[in-house]
């Protein structure tokens, strides 16, 4: 067991097409991460992209899974399988329509209140008992559907904040990596603009 050893997996959809969209906010962070470590992504059996390196201190493997965010539990299963991670060391970044735009919650456990990649993730581990970064993205102005608004991209006003939300997001990670959640949450937990 790798108990010194965390997994920490942005979710998104694979290519340029969806590279801005609001779905791929978890990749955004990924990519942060990555930066962060000094590393680059380089493909893995486990059907992900990854960086292995030190945050904050501690030994953690960064994923981007390279299959459609309905099916990201494959890959996040095979990753856990693969570095031996216990589900509890596992963090899990996405967009998330109920949090207001700028907001971010961090939170261990619970449903997938309705996120197909989430959905994925916990049926393939088996357990929902890994660690969430909430990346808010708000709910669809008027009758847009939220399948429609989680793939378009963001709007001019939220590009210009985006850099500052998935920076914070980034340090909610490595916040999570170093202490509690409890603490993490504290830190985290305000609201956006």
């Amino acid at each position: 067991m790798a108990d010194d050893l965390h997994l920490v997996v942005g979710l998104g959809n694979p290519g340029p097409t969806y590279a801005g969209n609001r779905h791929n906010a978890g990749f955004m962070v990924a990519d942060l991460l990555a930066e962060r470590i000094g590393g680059r992504f380089k493909a893995h059996k486990g059907r992900a992209d990854v960086v292995e390196g030190r945050l904050a201190g501690q030994r953690v493997i960064v994923a981007k899974p390279k299959c459609y965010m309905n099916e990201s539990g494959g890959p996040v299963a095979s990753l856990r399988d693969f570095f031996k991670v216990p589900v509890e060391q596992i963090v899990v970044v996405y967009d998330e329509l109920d949090i207001p735009w700028g907001s971010l919650r961090l939170k261990k456990g619970g449903g997938d209140n309705g996120h197909n990649g989430l959905k994925s993730v916990t049926k393939s581990l088996g357990s929902n008992e890994y660690h969430r970064v909430r990346f808010g993205i708000g709910r669809p102005p008027g009758r847009q559907s939220p399948a429609d608004f989680v793939l378009k991209d963001f709007s001019a006003t939220e590009r210009k904040e985006l850099p500052y939300h998935v920076d914070r997001s980034a340090d909610a990670v490595e916040a999570l990596l170093t202490g509690t959640l409890e603490a993490a949450q504290n830190t985290f937990h305000v609201d956006g603009p």
